[in-house]
């Protein structure tokens, strides 16, 4: 079974200052673990639902905008069990490695000698960490070296759209996919450049046809306007049955099977 939890389900600039949702990113539980865009307060909402962050095997940052990696270095040393055993797996855009056009190094490169690989990720490229597949996927962000990740589990293809504009090759990119998890920083309406908006994810599950559609990364419009109401529309427009993530949810999914549950609810029962 793989486990997806949302660590934080906020995006942008003032749902992060304000944390008007957490914004610690989403961690996916398999035959190893990846934590994907760890921004800020991740290692806390970690702690509440008792994820061991040791037992991180790879870390996957889309982007050098702080919300997507501020936590990173420290879970590093926890992947690396305090920079005492070079292991696990870093990778992310150029930006965010290595740095580009104004934006990063998001990573120290004394954090970047902890862990046993480090990559550089541009679409289309590929990591194995047997069993699991990551690709990086295009995308349209003001990082111009942005890219999502597309990874297979065990229980199928998971797909991650971080920050981007629609473009046809992002939707192309993601097709086949069983679930997809789609950043959404704006309503219905209220678009702006090089993020999605409720109308995009909308034609962008369209066209992808998972059999989940999870939507996350709220701005603070999108929280104001609720976030549920923006999954119905989806929902409604796609035909495809879609979720607006809460902090904490957790999915679970086999190849049989696909549920939705509440994991700090489940931590606070036992």
């Amino acid at each position: 079974m793989v486990r997806i939890t949302f660590l934080g389900t906020g995006g942008g600039r003032f749902a992060t200052i304000y944390q008007a949702r957490a914004t610690g990113g989403i961690y996916v539980e398999d035959q190893r673990n990846l934590h994907i865009d760890p921004g800020p307060g991740a290692l806390v909402r970690m702690r509440s639902i008792g994820i061991d962050p040791l037992k991180t095997n790879a870390i996957l940052v889309s982007h050098c905008h702080p919300d997507h990696y501020m936590d990173a270095e420290i879970l590093i040393e926890a992947m690396t069990e305090g920079g005492t055993r070079k292991q696990g797996l870093l990778i992310g855009s150029k930006s965010v490695i290595e740095g580009d056009d104004g934006y990063g190094p998001a990573i120290s490169k004394y954090h970047q000698a902890k862990p046993k690989y480090v990559k550089v990720m541009e679409p289309f490229s590929k990591v194995t960490m047997k069993p699991i597949e990551v690709w990086a996927t295009p995308s349209a962000h003001t990082d111009t070296t942005s890219v999502g990740f597309r990874i297979q589990t065990s229980g199928g293809m998971l797909s991650y759209v971080s920050d981007t504009q629609l473009l046809e090759q992002v939707i192309k990119a993601h097709r086949k996919c069983r679930i997809l998890i789609a950043c959404v920083t704006r309503p219905l309406g209220q678009r702006i450049p090089h993020h999605l908006c409720t109308e995009d994810a909308g034609y962008l599950v369209e066209k992808v046809k998972p059999e989940l559609a999870i939507i996350t990364h709220f701005g603070m419009r999108v929280i104001q306007e609720n976030p549920e109401t923006q999954a119905k529309w989806i929902e409604e427009s796609s035909g495809v049955r879609t979720v607006a993530a809460r902090d904490f949810m957790s999915v679970d999914f086999e190849k049989d099977g696909i549920e939705v549950s509440d994991r700090l609810k489940m931590a606070q029962d036992k």
